[in-house]
């Protein structure tokens, strides 16, 4: 049996890239700092929108619970790229007012705007769903509590529920997270030079497959060797005592 090794050229992250001005290795960076960037704002519209939704799941008005379920059965049954492509192609000729100021932006803000959009919304309807059972987990006795206080609904939810909530879920938010950061990926379907997109420029361009797939394999660890290290200084900062993520 033979063992063939291959022998890796670094050199190659020295010589120009398609972006003026840059080599190979700032041209992987700038796509990783744009991955952050698309995984970021898209985590702020999951967070928002996702939190929204758990939280109306839980709410004792059958009709807002049928909302939210709604908004998770549809964007969590249909596929993510089939979404990514609806957003691109269809949303700006079908939503009024938003397709004339979509169309009228340069082909790269475009694509980070679709994405943005598409990612945030599609794991928010995963975020929604684990903020419903954080919300679940708790019973009803915290909520019978601080209706026995005076406070109203709105109330309970903002200064009682959610805190110990986010608490709780922190685990599989980071993981939520860790899975958006994989998804941006799918952005370069339709044209967004994010990291996996430079990465397979450059394997194309250069036919260096092994170095630039290594490369882009690093760097996306060390994306998530970073996330992974927040999440865990954040829960152990907010742990609660004998709740998830408390130090036993």
């Amino acid at each position: 049996m033979t063992f063939v090794v291959a022998v890796l050229d670094f050199s190659v992250f020295l010589s120009p890239s398609p972006e003026s001005g840059a080599n190979y290795l700032t041209y992987l960076l700038g796509g990783a700092l744009w991955t952050v960037i698309l995984s970021v704002l898209s985590w702020v519209i999951a967070f928002i929108i996702g939190s929204m939704v758990g939280v109306l799941r839980t709410l004792p008005s059958s009709i807002l619970s049928k909302v939210g379920a709604c908004y998770v059965e549809i964007f969590r049954n249909i596929p993510l790229l089939v979404q990514l492509f609806v957003w691109f192609n269809v949303v700006p000729d079908l939503v009024p007012g938003f397709g004339p100021w979509f169309k009228h932006l340069p082909s790269f803000w475009q694509q980070f705007t679709s994405a943005t959009l598409c990612l945030g919304l599609f794991t928010a309807a995963r975020i929604a769903e684990q903020v419903r059972s954080g919300l679940r987990s708790l019973g009803k006795g915290q909520f019978g509590a601080g209706l026995a206080l005076g406070l109203n609904i709105k109330q309970v939810y903002s200064l009682v529920l959610l805190p110990v909530t986010y608490r709780i879920i922190i685990p599989t938010l980071t993981s939520e997270f860790l899975n958006l950061i994989k998804n941006s990926a799918v952005a370069s379907t339709i044209g967004f030079v994010e990291l996996a997109r430079r990465s397979d420029s450059m394997a194309e361009l250069k036919s260096t497959v092994f170095e630039a797939l290594l490369a882009g394999t690093l760097l996306y660890g060390a994306i998530n060797l970073v996330v992974l290290f927040l999440s865990r200084a954040l829960e152990h900062s907010t742990k609660l005592p004998g709740l998830v993520g408390a130090k036993k």
